[in-house]
């Protein structure tokens, strides 16, 4: 047994009784919190001292595509006049030319930013055409390697010809069932879908009755832009969530990304199969595709989280992104406050209990898996379970991350990263990023 006494800080517990504890202590015995109170009595192996810090749970990122990583600066895709010709003019034209190595090193380097950032569990949607079987174990090796909890799916996509769509299927399968035999709650796999314009009616066919067979959701781009409705429109005559409700890909474990064109009969289909929706609001803002109507989908009772779409994995900027966003959309300075916290500090932890059963991460509480972050942070202000979301908003964004801690073991401390040797790995990425660059 392995054990960590974290002692004398100000505990948050998020989820939806959060509450603000201050001079608590938490103990952690091999991978789960077995006690919060003060003055814990504990012979542990290790002990921190979390005098002036935050003790949170570490935050969830519900959509992230890794892959991107290796696009950073540069700068040889063509301008692009609107959505469709941003994916045909970089993301297109990148995923073809991704390597087995790309996919291992544009993986790894996130993962070091979010062990930085205190993000502990990711939702990620990959794409790597030309390499496509092996890539989600590539994924999952840097995931194990980080320490932290990672989710990952290949996105299939009739885009690049049959004989690469039946490869995304069994890459999603195969992965799928290799979680499932290994039972590792810190890898999962979901079956991947680009966005419905880009699969054609058989391969869509194939993927439902593939994910069946083996009880499965998928993670799914749905409406990001209009051209999804008008391009499946014209292609099924049904609109995008319609037709993945006729092939039976809705349900609680499926996620819906985006949501950003949907209309009133998607909405209540979203709700009545207990589908899950992930706003990402700065990456819409970036693709200027519009603005989702988060508050119409929480009305609804769908469950909401926040993702960054590879824009980020900060979760608190995103966060205030959301929050700025929807002010200014509704030209309401009051609007939006808890729908906007109400995605990253409760419903992503619903979500990742869906994926990753029985672990309770992205709440602290007894018998949860130890998914834990210290934050520096002096409080200038009252910090109740009344003022922590202000804060959460206005003060915790600014404040460093000293301690990050994944599954009962310390990846982070006093902002040092323990395992990972970041500059030696960030050479490596350049090196392969060069020759990426120079075949794109």
């Amino acid at each position: 047994m392995s054990s960590i006494l974290i002692k004398n800080g100000t505990v948050v517990t998020l989820g939806e009784n959060n509450k603000v504890l201050h001079g608590h202590d938490l103990l952690i015995e091999n991978d789960r919190i077995t006690k919060i109170g003060k003055n814990i009595e504990a012979k542990a192996d290790k002990t921190i001292n979390a005098h002036g810090k935050l003790v949170m749970p570490g935050f969830i990122n519900a959509h992230m595509h890794f892959y991107s990583t290796m696009v950073r600066g540069l700068g040889k895709a063509a301008p692009s006049a609107n959505f469709t010709e941003v994916l045909n003019n970089l993301w297109w034209r990148l995923d073809k030319k991704l390597t087995l190595d790309d996919c291992y090193y544009s993986t790894i380097i996130p993962l070091i930013n979010a062990i930085q950032k205190g993000t502990t569990t990711l939702l990620d949607h990959h794409a790597s055409p030309f390499a496509v079987t092996g890539s989600l174990n590539e994924i999952a090796k840097a995931g194990k390697e980080s320490g932290l909890r990672v989710s990952t799916c290949y996105e299939l996509s009739d885009r690049d010809g049959a004989k690469i769509a039946e490869e995304g299927i069994d890459e999603n399968i195969n992965f799928i069932k290799e979680c499932r035999d290994k039972g590792d709650d810190q890898l999962h796999g979901m079956f991947g879908l680009h966005a419905s314009f880009t699969i054609g009616e058989e391969t869509m066919e194939k993927a439902a009755d593939a994910a069946k067979s083996i009880g499965t959701g998928f993670h799914v781009h749905t409406a990001e832009d209009m051209a999804d409705q008008v391009e499946t429109k014209k292609m099924t005559g049904m609109s995008v969530v319609e037709r993945f409700d006729k092939h039976g890909i809705l349900g609680k474990d499926t996620i819906c990304v985006h949501c950003v064109h949907v209309d009133d009969k998607e909405i209540d289909l979203l709700k009545e199969s207990d589908t899950m929706v992930v706003h990402n609001p700065q990456s819409n803002m970036n693709n200027a595709v519009g603005v989702a109507d988060i508050f119409k989908l929480q009305e609804k009772g769908i469950l909401v989280g926040l993702g960054t779409d590879a824009m980020t994995v900060n979760m608190t900027e995103e966060l205030r992104t959301a929050h700025w966003l929807h002010k200014l959309t509704r030209k309401d300075p009051c609007a939006g406050f808890m729908e906007c916290i109400n995605m990253l500090a409760i419903n992503n932890a619903k979500i990742a209990e869906r994926l990753f059963p029985g672990t309770g991460v992205g709440i602290l509480a007894e018998g949860n898996k130890a998914d834990v972050i210290l934050i520096d942070y002096f409080t200038p202000t009252e910090l109740s379970d009344n003022t922590f979301y202000g804060h959460l908003l206005f003060g915790i964004p600014h404040a460093p991350v000293d301690t990050t801690i994944a599954n009962g073991k310390v990846l982070m401390e006093n902002k040092i990263i323990l395992h990972l040797d970041e500059e030696m790995i960030a050479a490596k990425a350049k090196e392969l990023a060069d020759k990426l660059w120079e075949r794109f």
